[in-house]
């Protein structure tokens, strides 16, 4: 008779789980693509592009509410296959961090930068993380201000932003600076000289374009309701303690609620009244058409095992 080991694959322990997150080509609805069998062992701290880190997050939950329906068939009737009504699903989490794009992420609508000043061109020979000045504009900027970098409005209709669309407009509107008020590619000023800005980290959206202007920024802001939904394509990463590791990838993810905060005691033994607020977020999937065979799905769940483990 043949024992069976039912422990040599023990699930998976882990602590936390890591979210990452990649733009959505809004006006292609082209979502970013994650394949597990080539990228799944990258390094959490520095992930493949598109992706960005988010950090860690807290109370991830996934929900699947699709329907199913039997399919029936005879006299009197009765199941011969089943079927598909519905493709929903729902996931849902809190982030420890406040970031310009975990606030956008837990909110349902645009996302718009806190401008201050007036905006200057970005001259040539500006990369990602070095961007180019005119006489006299250093003195528009400060070691440790922010800034953001995109063209000048000029009454388009549509998706606006590059390379992340920030928002939807419907109708021309009296703002220059709108695109800049959206946008995405956002950047913290490291070091100021006579002829350029050195950033902190690149620019989201790679060199700035050649009508790109540079316009100093405050901090950030949401607003409740609208008609704008954020959609990106979601990566969660479960890394358990034998190195295994478990992906959730949502290639196309839509903000489902209004921005929504949690409040997190730090001494739950004392009374100290000290609290974290917590970004609170929930998401619908969406479908996508997955090409090796032209089903639609909402979510790939893969699963790596740990190095030598049974199988």
């Amino acid at each position: 008779m043949m024992t069976v080991n039912w422990f040599r694959a023990p699930a998976p322990v882990a602590r936390r789980v890591r979210a990452y997150f990649a733009p959505v080509n809004r006006v292609t609805q082209t979502p970013a693509r994650f394949d597990p069998a080539a990228q799944g062992d990258f390094a959490l701290d520095s992930p493949p592009t598109p992706w960005v880190d988010l950090g860690w997050i807290q109370s991830f939950t996934r929900k699947s509410t699709s329907k199913t329906a039997p399919l029936l068939t005879g006299i009197p009737a009765a199941p011969l296959d089943q079927v598909r009504e519905t493709l929903e699903a729902h996931v849902s989490f809190e982030f420890f961090s406040w970031t310009k794009l975990t606030m956008a992420l837990a909110t349902g609508s645009q996302h718009m930068n806190l401008l201050t000043g007036g905006a200057v061109e970005a001259q040539q020979g500006s990369t990602a993380s070095l961007v180019q000045l005119g006489t006299g504009d250093e003195n528009n900027f400060a070691a440790g201000s922010m800034i953001a970098v995109d063209a000048d409005y000029s009454g388009q209709t549509g998706f606006v932003g590059a390379p992340i669309s920030g928002a939807y407009v419907r109708q021309p509107i009296a703002d220059q600076d709108y695109i800049r008020r959206v946008t995405f590619n956002v950047g913290l000023v490291a070091s100021v000289n006579s002829t350029s800005l050195t950033l902190a980290t690149p620019l989201p959206g790679g060199a700035p374009a050649s009508n790109a202007k540079i316009q100093a920024i405050a901090g950030f802001v949401d607003r409740e309701g609208g008609s704008f939904y954020q959609e990106w394509s979601g990566l969660f990463v479960v890394e358990g303690t034998q190195s295994e590791r478990i992906f959730f990838h949502y290639p196309r993810l839509q903000s489902a609620v209004g921005a929504e905060e949690v409040s997190s005691p730090l001494d739950t033994k004392h009374s100290t009244g000290l609290a974290r607020t917590l970004l609170k977020s929930k998401f619908m999937a969406l479908p996508v058409t997955d090409p090796m065979d032209g089903e639609r799905v909402l979510c790939y769940r893969s699963f790596l095992p740990a190095p030598n483990a049974l199988i």
